[in-house]
């Protein structure tokens, strides 16, 4: 019996070893970067070194950020919604942040960085990601349903924070040019933790069942062998493990994206939209996969979420960072990112008022999200 309980136990440990082999291909990078980085970003004149540089970075921070993903999502089917998917959408904000800080204190000052990488999220995840899952969803089920109430929830608040945070900073006098003075920003920071706070309150207590859909009886597979349930303290830990290298290739991947865009003159909003890639790409798969097995409700709280967590919490984060590092921050969109703003804003209004959608709600996110492309390409 013991030699059977220690082949079981060995044939675990391998398993979970091949399961888990990214986890040393992202610390051996951390460990790379360290020894050889200066070296290496002394060469980024090399066209062929630079693309090596960065996509070998950015592969290995979005590998480490679906890894997260996977791990989140064994954890949320222990705690149940809409625990699992909040797990999820700290997680990556966590990770968010530190790109964003990383960037934004290396190399010459980007005032726009923190707006460029918040309007890039938004537009990714109310454009492309909303639009993509509704296109793929819709087109294999036809029309899917979803909890009304949440998506009310989460526009409710992302509506008011978006406008105050990346419009308002145009029309006031206090300060020139698209800024806020400190007791702005203070503003700014108060009412967007405290209404992400209210926000998860009602999430998860009193109002908890807004995040719930009960799938269709179709998809539940009533003869389907049942599953054993995973545990929670293997999973949170390589959660964690994943994220903990992050920190570090964040700071990395600053040189390539610096070399892009203050070398090469490249358009100022790509580092936003290079970073907001990268974080929003692990949650993109996972609403969309979400999608396309007729868990609607999970994919509006993954991908709103997402927004809802960059706005409540990203935002607050980086001005504090701003300040207490002396980097200014430019919050203001341009006129035409604003109109596309609001026009966004109001058709995901429209797509979440009825609880139902179906392919042509896609098609229209989709659409917003390509005018997005077009401004950053020809603005």
């Amino acid at each position: 019996m013991s030699q059977h309980q220690d082949a079981r136990s060995a044939g675990s440990w391998r398993a979970a070893l091949r399961e888990e082999w990214f986890l040393g291909v992202s610390l051996a990078t951390g460990v790379g970067f360290a020894l050889a980085g200066e070296p290496i970003y002394a060469g980024l004149s090399n066209p062929l070194l630079l693309a090596l540089v960065f996509l070998w970075l950015f592969g290995t921070v979005v590998g480490s950020a679906l890894a997260v993903v996977r791990h989140a999502d064994r954890v949320a089917e222990v705690l149940g919604e809409p625990y699992g998917t909040l797990v999820l959408t700290l997680s990556v904000t966590a990770i968010e942040v530190m790109s964003i800080t990383a960037v934004m204190l290396h190399g010459a000052n980007n005032p726009t960085l923190v707006r460029d990488t918040l309007f890039a999220i938004i537009m990714i995840v109310l454009g492309v990601m909303v639009g993509g899952s509704l296109l793929m969803g819709g087109w294999r089920h036809r029309e899917q349903q979803y909890n009304l109430q949440s998506a009310n929830a989460y526009l409710g608040v992302i509506i008011p924070l978006s406008v105050l945070t990346l419009s308002l900073p145009d029309f006031t006098l206090t300060t020139s040019g698209p800024t806020l003075s400190p007791p702005q920003q203070l503003f700014i920071v108060v009412i967007s933790v405290g209404l992400y706070g209210v926000f998860l309150a009602i999430q998860t207590g009193r109002h908890r069942g807004y995040f719930r859909f009960d799938e269709p009886a179709a998809e539940r597979h009533p003869h389907a062998a049942p599953r054993t349930p995973p545990r929670l303290l293997p999973h949170a830990l390589l959660l964690m493990a994943y994220v903990a290298p992050v920190a570090f290739l964040a700071e990395h991947i600053a040189h390539p994206i610096d070399y892009f865009i203050e070398t090469l003159n490249a358009p100022a909003p790509l580092g936003g939209v290079i970073i907001a890639v990268m974080v929003a790409t692990p949650e993109a798969l996972g609403a969309t996969r979400a999608a396309l097995a007729n868990h609607l409700q999970r994919s509006v709280n993954i991908f709103i979420g997402s927004v809802l967590s960059t706005i409540g919490l990203t935002v607050p984060v980086m001005l504090a960072i701003s300040y207490f590092t002396a980097h200014e921050v430019y919050l203001g969109l341009d006129p035409a990112n604003d109109l596309l703003l609001v026009l966004t804003l109001v058709v995901s209004v429209v797509t979440f008022a009825s609880g139902r959608t179906n392919v042509l709600q896609g098609a229209v996110h989709v659409v917003l999200f390509a005018a997005f492309v077009m401004l950053i390409l020809q603005g």
